[in-house]
């Protein structure tokens, strides 16, 4: 009996498994790393796996045009942000994109959807960007939409277009991870002093 109890006791006291989840490592993971500062980049390098991936980067890029597709092509047909981030006078977004995505009739693939579908702004443009760029822009409210460190944590975490990204219809790859793996890994990022890595 006191076998049974020192086992079952040892079970209770014993740490959750970590695990990764659809490529996206948990925050858990990085539990063991120290210092703090070295747990916060390695964080960071790990949400920029979702930050870095086409289903982000095609809608934050560096110019005008939106990218489109696994290998972040020019949008076809030639579309161009338009001073809302919206698309051109006449041609905005919601010309082809709404509210969810929607399969092709015939062939694979979808047009994808949500509302709203717009570019980030370009202060938020982060094709061709290196990590501590990145890190250096997410940070500044100026750049970010005045957003401080729990308006970026929310805006990641809850978000439905950035939640786009793990569902983004056929003949697109989804995100690392899941949202909510990705708001996590955000939280500890921000938890751990937000540090960014070296340039």
């Amino acid at each position: 009996m006191l076998q049974r109890l020192t086992l079952i006791l040892a079970l209770v006291a014993a740490p959750a498994v970590s695990e990764t989840v659809n490529g996206l490592r948990t925050a858990d993971e990085f539990d063991g790393i120290t210092p703090e500062a070295d747990r916060s980049v390695a964080l960071f390098e790990e949400v920029l796996k979702v930050v870095e991936h086409p289903r982000c980067l095609n809608c934050h890029p560096v110019g005008d045009t939106p990218l489109q597709g696994d290998a972040m092509d020019p949008h076809q047909p030639p579309v161009v942000r338009g001073a809302a981030d919206f698309g051109a006078d006449g041609m905005y977004c919601t010309t082809c994109h709404g509210t969810a995505n929607v399969a092709y009739v015939t062939g694979e693939g979808s047009i994808p959807g949500h509302e709203p579908w717009q570019l980030a702004p370009l202060s938020m443009g982060w094709v061709g960007l290196s990590g501590a760029e990145i890190c250096a822009q997410l940070k500044d409210p100026e750049r970010n939409g005045n957003r401080d460190l729990a308006a970026l944590h929310e805006h990641m975490a809850e978000d439905g277009l950035v939640g786009w990204g793990w569902h983004p219809g056929a003949g697109r790859t989804p995100a690392p991870g899941t949202q909510e793996v990705f708001g996590t890994l955000v939280a500890a990022w921000i938890d751990t002093g937000a540090a960014c890595p070296a340039g």
